[in-house]
């Protein structure tokens, strides 16, 4: 199994007015995912997320879909737990009509509380999520918790991670930029994101890690917040991080995610060089 790639929402150059015709356009460019943007909230109707999901089995896109961005699991307040788990399970039901198998999950900021402290709180907050989940007979999604890429986020790599450990159904969703945005650089290159894809084994296992959700995109950040805004790739001014040596990790590993490319406007022409650049690593190791 290979690698596989698609855009965050719809690109600026996508030439529709529904997202009903995505994956025919998807399909058409040679991309062969999409991820559904919910992230300001659920205003899909069910007419238009079954036709994204008859388009999309159609025309082989593999979708996935984004819960809105309110989601704070390391928030204890119990009001806060309730629309959290509203809006998750929501999320659920809009995938479940559109065939999406994933979806993304922010983790929650630290609210002045320790890392310690805040991840205990999203534990707790996320086994009571997938208890409710699996009662609304939603078990079938997997839950994808993405690390996050401002350093006062709950959401670096290990604690996602140890969010993942809950069950075997939850899938990380490693954001290689927000990686790179939150320590200030550091996460870029061969050295870095062979670190990343053991530090995911080692927790994970090979299987599941192996099946990892992904965005990636070039990232600016500030030197005390992290992540500032997303970049495109033929934007100048050294924006990273670097997609080949990720591209040349996966593919010696022979592992098969989900990169779904978040660049700020062109997320699909970039999803596709991120494509072209995987296919000819993975030949050269072959």
């Amino acid at each position: 199994m290979s690698a596989i790639f698609g855009p965050a929402g719809n690109a600026e150059d996508f030439p529709y007015k529904s997202s009903a015709d995505a994956p025919r356009w998807l399909k058409k460019l040679g991309l062969d995912c999409y991820e559904y943007q919910c992230g300001k909230g659920i205003h899909v109707g069910e007419d238009t997320a079954r036709a994204v999901g008859i388009q999309a089995v159609e025309h082989g896109i593999s979708m996935s879909l984004h819960a809105p961005y309110f989601i704070n699991l390391a928030n204890p307040d119990p009001d806060s737990l309730e629309k959290t788990t509203g809006y998750i399970t929501g999320a659920c039901r809009v995938a479940t009509l559109m065939g999406a198998q994933r979806v993304v999950i922010h983790s929650g900021a630290l609210m002045k509380r320790s890392r310690h402290e805040a991840l205990d709180i999203a534990l707790r907050s996320l086994r009571h999520v997938i208890s409710v989940c699996d009662d609304m007979g939603f078990g079938h999604i997997a839950l994808c918790p993405e690390t996050m890429g401002k350093i006062n986020q709950l959401g670096n790599l290990d604690e996602v991670l140890e969010l993942c450990t809950l069950d075997e159904r939850l899938v990380p969703c490693v954001d290689f930029g927000h990686l790179y945005a939150r320590s200030l650089g550091a996460d870029d290159g061969v050295e870095a994101m062979e670190r990343i894809l053991n530090r995911m084994e080692q927790i994970l296992g090979k299987d599941r890690a192996g099946r990892f959700h992904s965005h990636f995109s070039h990232i600016e950040f500030t030197p005390n917040g992290g992540e500032k805004c997303h970049r495109t790739f033929v934007e100048s001014g050294g924006f990273g991080p670097d997609w080949t040596p990720l591209a040349s990790a996966v593919a010696k590993r022979g592992w098969s995610p989900t990169f779904i490319c978040e660049s700020a406007g062109t997320q699909a022409a970039d999803a596709l060089e991120m494509k072209r650049i995987y296919q000819r690593t993975e030949e050269r190791n072959v």
